[in-house]
């Protein structure tokens, strides 16, 4: 009977425990209604057609976007409001706008619009855009790129430079000097060398060096060579300036003068010599050196082999 009568005790103990601990857990929450779907215009792009049916809008049609059997396409989605956002309550009253606007004094911040078109750009080329330069002053992607046009202007390589040279205004100045990369004439653009999304490498390059990037056309210079150019192999920049020069082969100054910033006046540079006097340039001795070799090209007169050799006896990087 003792045995028995303790059991109901702690039958009765762990009852009301449990009942205390019930009562004192938060009822549950309230099931929410569901939100209210986002109020889309019926007849999709056609609707938006009705008023929006002009020379700057009506482009469109002829470009990938419009192409209502990709379903990747904004009009095999929703339409027009693929990019602008649900428009049914502007159609019903023109006093309410769009959800998106990419122009104009109303126009939605920067982060709003490009949310639109890494919806669907995220990859690729546009993968390292979050926490890019661009990104970081608070561009757009319309700042740049135009959707409503048959060919975007910044994709065409003779008319990029342009749009790139709305903001950098030194490079358009840089790209009018005597020695230039061809990005006038067409043959080169920014993006062979930038990428405008975002870069692991400095600039906005496309590769993660600056050699790596001027590799990718100047192929013959990467190497490997037996004797190499510490200054070369290290940066091109140290010799070149990219964008325009008023030197020749885009040199940062011109030789001999470039090549003297490393090599000191000492040696065959400072003896007297008959011919072209280098001047400013004085030898071991005091005397105004007269070094024949700054003739012409300076320097590269005998070491032609300046970006490195691979020749036997190339360690001075002669012919």
């Amino acid at each position: 009977m003792r045995s028995s009568h303790i059991t109901g005790l702690l039958c009765a103990a762990l009852l009301s425990l449990f009942a205390a601990t019930a009562s004192a857990q938060p009822a549950a929450p309230a099931t929410q209604a569901p939100a209210t779907p986002a109020h889309f215009a019926n007849g999709g792009p056609e609707t938006c057609l009705k008023c929006h049916n002009d020379a700057k809008v009506n482009p469109i049609l002829q470009t990938p976007h419009a192409s209502k059997g990709d379903p990747h396409a904004p009009f095999g989605q929703m339409g027009c409001e693929s990019c602008h956002g649900a428009a049914g309550d502007h159609v019903d009253s023109r006093a309410n706008k769009p959800s998106v606007l990419f122009k104009g004094p109303n126009k939605s911040p920067a982060a709003a619009r490009n949310e639109m078109c890494l919806t669907c750009h995220q990859n690729g080329l546009r993968m390292n855009w979050q926490g890019s330069q661009h990104a970081n002053q608070d561009m757009a992607c319309n700042d740049c790129h135009q959707v409503h046009v048959r060919k975007d202007p910044v994709l065409i390589k003779m008319s990029q430079a342009e749009k790139c040279f709305t903001c950098h205004a030194e490079q358009r100045s840089q790209v009018f000097r005597f020695s230039h990369h061809p990005i006038r004439e067409g043959k080169v653009t920014c993006s062979d060398c930038h990428n405008p999304h975002g870069s692991p490498g400095p600039k906005l390059l496309k590769e993660v060096t600056v050699n790596e990037t001027c590799y990718n056309c100047h192929a013959e210079k990467r190497g490997p060579l037996a004797w190499e150019h510490e200054p070369v192999r290290e940066n091109c920049l140290t010799c070149h300036t990219p964008h325009g020069s008023n030197q020749p082969r885009l040199l940062v100054q011109r030789s001999p003068y470039l090549c003297q910033e490393c090599h000191s006046n000492s040696s065959h540079q400072a003896n007297p010599q008959s011919g072209q006097q280098l001047p400013g340039k004085t030898g071991f001795n005091g005397a105004i050196s007269t070094n024949f070799r700054s003739f012409a090209r300076g320097c590269v007169n005998c070491h032609s082999q300046i970006h490195g050799s691979n020749s036997p006896a190339g360690m001075w990087f002669t012919r």
